[in-house]
């Protein structure tokens, strides 16, 4: 029989998946510790909360491997309770509940007020902006709207995360005022589609008055958009990145791929012509912008035709950054439908040639760095390195700076001008300048 572990309630928040995800449980962990539950991040507590991630597949094991870990371990009597709740449970509540029933319950991503009450503690209304943040001190992200309009035929977010909502202006002020008092100086704006911002609530698309408005927060120095949607795009937004010192010369646009008639079924509704033009737009309004997009690979129907139109794009286009995934046959989107009929080495491998590529031009775009200075960000010490980012990168994601700690100290959290002596394909090595 299973003995009942002796620890007193401490939750345990586990997140998987993306950085909206890990938004979801700060928030959930700023609501348990106001209502005086002790709460800790992927620690040691005997009651667990796994906020599950059912983007793909390789996402969807994981959550599921991860859930399967917890419940052997309220088995074996090390926690008491398991409750599951993000993503995959709100698309497989009934499969999970019948897989893996000794789950104490299963909630979906609009279920807060159902899980606290699970967990003994009360909604709190009033704690906008309130939450507990993971990220290193200095940055933290800002979830500006929740859910997807969008009709992108191999995605299954709408059906995870509901329709497109955003949050008034007011409220997010508020929040990156508190983020600020806490000593945050960067701020990673999140949604599943920020270009569509403010259609909800103003009738109109108001990223760009959004960035006036966090430009105004004291003690917030970088501010960095991520999930921009390429069709639609408001160009106003542009003059703001071009005009604001603290809106980071960056912009995540997942494009997801080129050829128009891949565009066409993944229903994109954009054609090769549209995201060149948008691309050239950026390029000269900012010439200095990092631009980071992501791809999909072995998408039904890709030929060897369409995968080389998107190679010889990648080659010409010459991101600053870029990541690259293989297609996942979701069911219930527009697109399982069709015949998922790129064999999986083919995929795999159409995705390893383009990170190749990329690889090779980030090596090459980072040698023009070399001997050049950059305002860094830096983000922690890693054995005998200090590591930090430029404005044109993005957490875990992006390229890092290396500061030999042997030699140089330079403070965690703050910000500091550094020299680049040397490159790789993903990093860049260099010294604090008059230090």
């Amino acid at each position: 029989m299973r003995t009942k572990s002796t620890k007193k309630n401490r939750i345990n928040v586990v997140t998987l998946g993306c950085s909206k995800n890990l938004y979801d449980s700060e928030v959930l962990m700023g609501q348990l510790k106001a209502n005086n539950k002790e709460v800790v991040h992927e620690g040691e507590g005997n009651i667990a909360v796994i906020n599950t991630c059912g983007f793909i597949d390789n996402a969807k094991e994981e959550s599921v491997n991860t859930i399967l870990e917890y419940v052997q371990k309220k088995e074996a009597g090390e926690i008491d309770k398991v409750f599951v709740t993000g993503c995959l449970s709100e698309r497989y509540k009934p499969d999970l509940e019948k897989e893996i029933p000794d789950v104490d319950r299963y909630f979906g991503t609009t279920d807060l007020p159902n899980l606290l009450k699970a967990l003994g503690a009360d909604y709190k209304h009033e704690l906008i902006g309130e939450r507990i943040t993971t990220t290193p001190k200095n940055y933290a992200y800002l979830k500006i709207a929740e859910g997807c309009d969008r009709p992108c035929s191999f995605c299954a977010i709408p059906l995870m995360r509901g329709k497109h909502k955003s949050k008034p202006i007011e409220e997010l002020t508020l929040e990156a005022e508190k983020l600020a008092r806490n000593g945050v100086k960067e701020l990673i704006l999140i949604a599943q589609d920020l270009t569509y911002y403010g259609l909800d609530l103003y009738k109109k698309r108001e990223l760009a008055r959004l960035l006036l408005a966090l430009c105004e927060v004291e003690g917030i120095e970088w501010i960095r958009l991520h999930y921009a949607f390429p069709t639609g795009f408001p160009l106003d937004v542009l003059e703001v990145i071009k005009t604001q010192p603290k809106v980071c010369n960056y912009i995540d646009i997942p494009l997801q791929h080129i050829s128009d008639s891949i565009l066409k079924s993944m229903r994109r509704g954009t054609t090769m012509e549209k995201t060149n033009r948008l691309l050239k737009q950026f390029r000269e309004i900012i010439p200095d912008m990092a631009i980071r997009t992501t791809l999909i690979v072995g998408y039904p129907g890709e030929t060897e035709e369409d995968f080389n139109t998107l190679k010889n794009w990648v080659s010409e286009m010459r991101f600053e950054r870029l990541g690259c995934f293989t297609y996942s046959h979701e069911e219930n989107t527009h697109a399982y439908s069709l015949n998922d009929d790129v064999p999986e080495a083919i995929k795999q491998q159409r995705a390893n040639d383009i990170m190749e590529l990329q690889s090779q031009i980030s090596w090459e775009l980072n040698q023009q760095k070399v001997g050049k200075e950059f305002r860094c960000l830096i983000d922690r010490k890693e054995g005998n390195y200090f590591v930090g980012r430029t404005e044109y990168d993005s957490p875990d994601v992006d390229n890092e700076v290396l500061i030999d700690a042997t030699k140089f100290y330079v403070k965690i959290g703050d910000f500091t001008q550094v020299k680049i002596v040397e490159a790789a394909d993903f990093d860049l090595y260099g010294e604090p300048v008059g230090v």
